[in-house]
């Protein structure tokens, strides 16, 4: 993949890690649009979802959030992962939303950068809140094309 087309190489890492993501496809969160520091991701709260109190179990809402902090900081095809995280929880998401969440990059320097992430049901209401801090470590995302990443 070549560097010189930044939205080829934040798809092709997306395709990439999303093949590998198996905790994903169960839970049957989807890609809906990357690009170099962002991502969109979305997901559907069934039954399964729920916890005692009927609504959407907040860790799995962290996990649609935490998705989309992993396609957004690895968009580069460097290896990142989450140094820390954090969420708020603003609403309760209900059985039969869409929830989107939509991540942002809002600063990448050396091997650090920092994301928010905004997660929001089908009406725009506004679930919660996450900002995570990533870490690059060694090796690419898409084996063997070391050379296509960026710093």
């Amino acid at each position: 993949m070549n560097a010189s087309n930044p939205v080829a190489l934040a798809r092709a890492c997306a395709e990439a890690m999303y093949s590998r993501d198996i905790a994903a496809q169960e839970l049957g969160i989807t890609v809906d649009s990357v690009g170099p520091g962002t991502a969109t991701l979305s997901m559907v709260v069934n039954e399964r979802k729920l916890n005692g109190h009927g609504i959407c179990h907040g860790g799995l809402i962290f996990t649609l959030a935490d998705t989309a902090f992993a396609f957004a900081c690895n968009s580069y095809n460097v290896n990142a992962v989450a140094q820390h995280c954090q969420i708020s929880f603003l609403a309760p998401a209900r059985l039969g939303d869409r929830l989107t969440a939509v991540a942002t990059e809002i600063f990448k320097g050396g091997r650090n950068g920092l994301y928010d992430i905004r997660i929001t049901n089908q009406n725009g209401e506004h679930i919660a809140e996450f900002r995570g801090a990533s870490r690059s470590i060694k090796g690419a995302v898409i084996a063997g094309d070391e050379g296509a990443s960026a710093s």
